[in-house]
């Protein structure tokens, strides 16, 4: 591994383990629908030009989508993260993902499936603040 590939990892992944890089390779293979409909309007740098990359490793967390540009972590929920062990994992998740500098939206199953255009809508105003900033 060369020097800028240590520096990307670190940089890019914040330090994620060669098991969580794997979990996440096992991951894309395995998108769930919403997930599926989200990288089709944010994919080939489809949002202001930004390029996302789908089931991204953080450290020891998996983001659904990553824009590392603005620092943007994208997170579709499903039924199970309406439990209250998966609301307080949720929020220590995004406090560590804060804490790198990375901000995270989510949107539930429901939101992508209902009105996809109005998740298209807030993830552009999001980057276009961040990109601002």
């Amino acid at each position: 591994m060369d020097l800028n590939d240590r520096i990307n990892k670190v940089t890019m992944f914040y330090g994620a383990s060669p098991l969580i890089m794997d979990r996440a390779k096992q991951l894309r293979r395995r998108m769930t629908e919403p997930e599926k409909i989200v990288w089709e309007i944010i994919r080939e740098n489809a949002i202001l030009g930004l390029k996302f990359r789908r089931q991204h490793p953080i450290n020891s967390y998996i983001a659904d989508f990553y824009c590392h540009k603005v620092k943007l972590v994208i997170e579709i929920d499903g039924e199970t993260h309406n439990q209250e062990s998966a609301i307080l994992y949720d929020e220590n998740r995004t406090n560590v993902l804060n804490s790198f500098g990375i901000e995270v939206i989510r949107f539930k199953n429901t939101d992508i499936r209902k009105n996809i255009s109005l998740v298209k809508k807030e993830i552009e105003k999001k980057c276009k603040d961040l990109l601002s900033n």
